[in-house]
């Protein structure tokens, strides 16, 4: 089992972007991104992307995106079922939403967790510091 951490970044928001997935095991980056104009919410679910398409059977993915892990496990499926509408009006990165979403209801035996972010967590503070540098030009 792999234990992945996730972040993203964009300074100022929005504003340039990265994102990072760590591998806890490894204490390194195995993926990373960026865009030259993004918002942190973007990154963040940039990040759950690449996580969810490494990840496989028994793995976590740790995310400190409450907002993601809410869109994912309460909220997409509704929208999905209301032919992707919601009552207040647009959903906000649609194509984001439904990659992940994808992602998340083809790998179920992915845990997805929500971690507490900048508390000290080793894997979180890696990944926030890595979705920093991948937003100034860092690569794998």
């Amino acid at each position: 089992m792999k234990h992945y951490f996730t972040d993203g970044s964009a300074s100022p928001n929005p504003g340039p972007g990265g994102f990072a997935v760590i591998d806890l095991d490894e204490k390194c980056p195995v993926a990373l991104g960026k865009e030259a104009n993004s918002t942190n919410i973007r990154m963040e679910a940039m990040a759950l992307i690449a996580a969810y398409k490494i990840a496989a059977d028994g793995d976590q993915i740790s995310t400190d995106s409450e907002f993601w892990v809410n869109v994912v496990t309460k909220w997409a499926a509704g929208w999905k079922a209301n032919g992707w509408t919601k009552k207040s009006g647009p959903i906000k990165n649609l194509e984001l939403v439904k990659e992940l979403f994808d992602l998340y209801e083809s790998k179920p035996k992915v845990n997805l967790v929500w971690t507490r972010g900048h508390v000290g967590t080793e894997g979180n503070e890696l990944a926030d510091e890595w979705a920093n540098k991948a937003r100034q030009g860092a690569e794998l």
